[in-house]
């Protein structure tokens, strides 16, 4: 039972990396960013490309891979999302679910279609409770919860994290203090899209790379999202570590029924979520 927990928390804190950004993007932006995908499979390939680059240090080629997807991140939020604000939902799911083909596309010709192995960076395990759990997996639940201290300091403490929260509730009356919050919803962009990369970084020795994993996780992630409360930065966290248990107690019992698991929950949420009044 141990190893499911710990295999469930893991899965947790790889959702929590990529939702974490599709709440900032909807909650600031009201966007649905399918790009997110595309960012966070484009951010792995080239981790693997670097990581052969370095000698097989994972700490540079991770580095290296969030500095590359910098610009990326960059280019479809002031090109492709910024266009979009104001617009119809169905203008943002059109748009960056495009961007998403084009970078699958993109990533098959390049690398291939073949899974792509990474190997443990760790390589040790942890007896507990007379069971060996692997050290990498305990350290990737570890650095969700550090996330996610971090990211409340930023959001309470720093201007940029104000300006978002504050953005969050009325980004209009934002605007007519005359902040220019457009730049500090590109800057949250930007951030959300390398946490996104370092989810899928951390997930490939657990896993494999293959192009389509931003589709694979998608899913789950809007019903982190859904279930977190739409932009709710504290609910997408417990909500992806709660998912995250149920896909692996799920599949410890039925494991076809893992993922689909996940969705049962969510529509009980929406059942039993209070309306609001109109």
């Amino acid at each position: 039972m141990i190893q499911t927990v710990v295999y469930g928390l893991t899965i947790g804190a790889i959702l929590y990396f990529f939702s974490v950004g599709l709440a900032l993007t909807f909650g600031t932006m009201h966007i649905i960013n399918f790009a997110h995908g595309m960012v966070y499979t484009l951010g792995v390939y080239l981790f693997i490309t670097f990581l052969q680059g370095v000698g097989q240090s994972f700490l540079l080629a991770l580095a290296a891979s969030l500095l590359a997807m910098l610009p990326v991140a960059w280019v479809i939020e002031r090109f492709v999302i910024r266009r979009l604000y104001g617009e119809s939902l169905d203008y943002a799911i059109i748009a960056t679910y495009g961007v998403l083909l084009i970078g699958t596309d993109a990533i098959k010709m390049i690398w291939g279609t073949t899974p792509y192995p990474v190997n443990d960076p760790v390589g040790i395990a942890v007896p507990l409770a007379g069971m060996d759990l692997p050290a990498y997996r305990i350290a990737v639940v570890l650095s969700a919860f550090a996330l996610y201290g971090a990211l409340r300091a930023f959001f309470r403490r720093s201007l940029v994290g104000r300006v978002v929260t504050a953005a969050l509730e009325d980004a209009d009356g934002v605007r007519c203090l005359g902040i220019d919050v457009d730049r500090h919803f590109s800057i949250v962009f930007v951030l959300g899209s390398a946490l996104a990369v370092l989810g899928g970084v951390l997930y490939a020795p657990i896993s494999t790379a293959d192009p389509y994993m931003g589709f694979h996780i998608l899913l789950l992630a809007f019903a982190v999202v859904i279930v977190g409360g739409m932009g709710n930065l504290n609910g997408t966290f417990f909500a992806a570590l709660a998912l995250g248990m149920v896909m692996a107690v799920t599949g410890r019992f039925w494991s076809q029924a893992a993922n689909a698991m996940v969705f049962v929950v969510m529509a009980l949420v929406i059942l039993l979520r209070p309306q609001e009044a109109h």
